[in-house]
């Protein structure tokens, strides 16, 4: 898939449950780059995490994906197909074991790729055969990462990524965003707590 060089949102205005939560909003970042976003319960961080991965049409403004071969993506449809995404739910079926929930989205991605070595880095080898249903909420975090790391999408949306991780976890965390960027890769993340990598930071309020 073609490598994301830059982000850009121009004069957003989001609305969510008939609330305005933003308006004229504006942020840019570019290929190598984080972007922590940070405000109050309520001020739109998921919200803007959603418009930008063409979840939620933004009432006013733009959002422009410039890629790599010069390209412009506008439209929600097309930017959702280039995200790679975490949100507050993990995504995962409790039938299903942690090799099973990786093989059926690398078969729905039409990508190969090491579902062995995603588990084992994550910590998750041992359990790789163990329905989801018996996964603690830190486990089942480390299986959506795993995920996100089999998923060739040069931006990652990360909402609350630390939610239900402990020290190990948070670090191993850090360690894969700062890898995704070294690599060319784009994160923005919406938290409560430092992400503790370097980068830019947008305060809503």
């Amino acid at each position: 898939m073609e490598q994301i060089t830059e982000i850009e949102a121009t004069n957003l205005a989001l609305v969510r449950g008939g609330r305005r939560v933003q308006d004229g909003l504006n942020c840019r970042v570019a290929a190598r780059q984080t972007l922590l976003i940070t405000g109050r319960n309520g001020a739109g961080k998921t919200s803007l995490l959603r418009a930008l991965a063409g979840f939620l049409e933004p009432r006013a403004g733009e959002i422009r994906f410039r890629l790599q071969n010069g390209e412009v993506i506008t439209a929600g449809d097309e930017r959702g197909m280039m995200v790679g995404w975490i949100g507050h739910h993990d995504g995962v079926k409790p039938q299903l074991t942690p090799a099973e929930h990786l093989k059926f989205h690398l078969s729905f991605e039409h990508h190969t790729g090491d579902i062995d070595a995603a588990l084992k880095q994550t910590g998750l080898g041992p359990l790789r055969d163990l329905p989801a249903q018996y996964l603690s909420a830190g486990q089942r975090r480390r299986l959506a990462f795993a995920r996100l790391m089999l998923t060739e999408r040069s931006l990652w949306l990360l909402d609350e990524p630390f939610s239900a991780l402990d020290a190990e976890g948070k670090s191993f965390v850090r360690t894969l965003m700062e890898r995704h960027c070294a690599s060319g890769g784009i994160v923005i993340a919406a938290t409560h707590e430092p992400l503790g990598v370097a980068g830019s930071a947008l305060e809503l309020c």
